[in-house]
């Protein structure tokens, strides 16, 4: 193998942790949302002010973190990933 497609190599593995790593917080925060939707609906129906309960307040959070970890992958592909590609075609 040489220089280059180790290189490719590498990339692809560094892709594939960092994908498998935010798909894994995400099911951590969506499955973790769920699990308190099923078995703590006290807690989820309990309101923090009025029109306002954590249920509410916690599903709004795992869209805005799913936005956030959208932001994360995507920037580091244009900041990081795309650069690399780019140096390996212009050798």
């Amino acid at each position: 193998m040489d220089d280059r497609d180790k290189i490719l190599t590498q990339l692809a593995e560094e892709r594939w942790r960092v994908s498998l790593a935010l798909t894994l917080a995400m099911m951590f925060i969506y499955f973790g949302f769920i699990l308190l939707v099923a078995f703590n609906k006290s807690l989820m129906g309990s309101l923090i002010i009025p029109g306002l309960s954590w249920g509410i307040l916690l599903g709004a959070l795992v869209i805005i973190s799913a936005w956030v970890l959208i932001y994360f992958y995507v920037s580091w592909t244009n900041n990081y990933y795309d650069r690399k590609i780019e140096d390996l075609i212009k050798d």
